[in-house]
C-alpha cells in the first residue's frame, strides 16, 4: 500500500487525537537520549505528491534544539490510557527531565528516521524534515499575536516528509 493511502487510513485517528488531547512527538539529538513532546497545533497533507506532517515548535523549546540537530521526528497517537503521559510531557522540559525514563515509556527504533517512536502508539508517523519557516510577528494577525505570542516566543514551523508510517 502507497503511502499516500496509508496516510489516508490513519488520518481519522491522527486528527482525532489531535482535536481532544494532542500528539506525542519524539525526537532525538546528537546524545542520542529520545524526548517526548506533546503537541496541539498541526498539519498533514499531501505536498509535491507526498505525505507530508507539519510540526509547529516554538523556539525555546527543548525540542527545537533537538529537531534542529537531527532534522526528523516521530509522530505519535496516543493509546487512550495515555492522558496522565500527555500531561506530564506538556508540563515539563526534556532540559530538566528524562521523561521517557521518568515515565517508564517504552520507545522502539523507527525503520527510517533516527528519532523513536513510542511501543504503545496505535500510529507512528516517522517524518524527516524538508524544510521550515519562522513564524514572525508580521506574519499573523494582532488578535492572534496577542493571545498566542504574548512574550514574542513564535514557532518555527516544520515541513517533514512522512516517510514511513506504522499502524498497530
Amino acid at each position: 500500500m502507497s503511502l499516500d493511502n496509508e496516510l489516508l487510513k490513519v488520518l481519522p485517528k491522527i486528527l482525532d487525537s489531535l482535536k481532544r488531547k494532542g500528539l506525542l512527538l519524539t525526537s532525538t539529538g546528537k546524545s542520542c537520549r529520545a524526548n517526548v513532546m506533546t503537541i496541539g497545533w498541526a498539519n498533514v497533507g499531501i505536498l509535491w505528491y507526498r505525505p507530508f506532517f507539519i510540526a509547529y515548535v516554538r523556539k525555546s523549546r527543548y525540542t527545537h534544539e533537538l529537531l534542529e540537530e537531527t532534522g526528523d521526528f516521530t509522530v505519535n497517537v496516543p493509546p487512550d490510557n495515555f492522558d496522565d503521559v500527555i500531561e506530564y510531557c506538556g508540563t515539563r522540559s526534556g532540559r530538566n527531565v528524562d521523561k521517557v525514563k521518568g515515565l517508564g515509556l517504552k520507545i522502539e527504533d523507527s525503520r527510517i528516521v533516527k528519532s523513536p517512536g513510542l511501543a504503545a502508539s496505535p500510529v507512528t508517523l516517522e517524518c524527516k524534515i524538508v524544510f521550515k519557516k519562522e513564524i514572525e510577528s508580521n506574519d499573523v494577525p494582532s488578535h492572534v499575536r496577542d493571545r498566542f505570542y504574548s512574550k514574542d516566543d513564535y514557532h518555527t514551523c516544520y515541513f517533514a516528509e512522512i516517510v514511513n508510517i506504522i499502524s498497530r
